[in-house]
């Protein structure tokens, strides 16, 4: 059981980062936190998928003249990787932009407490 865990570390790494940012991102109401357990959840889940892109054995996707019947790894995880990447750091720069602002009007950045705030103010009104 332990060998099989130890050659598949990837993945065993990859649950254990997922777990704990979605145990982040549950537990905590800082909102701040609860960006930085979202960004932690999808970076295992682009290290899933990296993992799964890559067969050990085979060379780097580089033509090679002197290996031309070598099978290489296919590079088009990697490169659809690299686009979550970009967009994963632009939600996150979004969502810090949206927790400013909450911060500026409410004076918190505890979710629970927002949501006090806010009915407060919808029974003034």
């Amino acid at each position: 059981m332990t060998a099989r865990l130890a050659a598949n570390y990837p993945y065993v790494f990859a649950v254990v980062l997922f777990v704990i940012g979605v145990h982040t991102l549950l537990a905590h109401a800082n909102l701040l936190k609860k960006i930085i357990g979202l960004n932690i959840a999808g970076t295992a889940v682009f290290l899933y998928f990296i993992a799964m892109g890559n067969v050990r054995g085979r060379l780097e996707p580089l033509v090679d003249p002197a290996h031309p019947h070598a099978e290489f790894v296919n590079p088009v995880p990697s490169a659809l990787i690299l686009t979550g990447i970009v967009v994963a750091v632009s939600v996150t720069a979004f969502a810090l932009s949206l927790v400013l602002k909450l911060y500026r009007h409410y004076g918190t950045l505890d979710a629970e407490e927002i949501v006090r705030l806010r009915s407060i103010l919808d029974e003034d009104h």
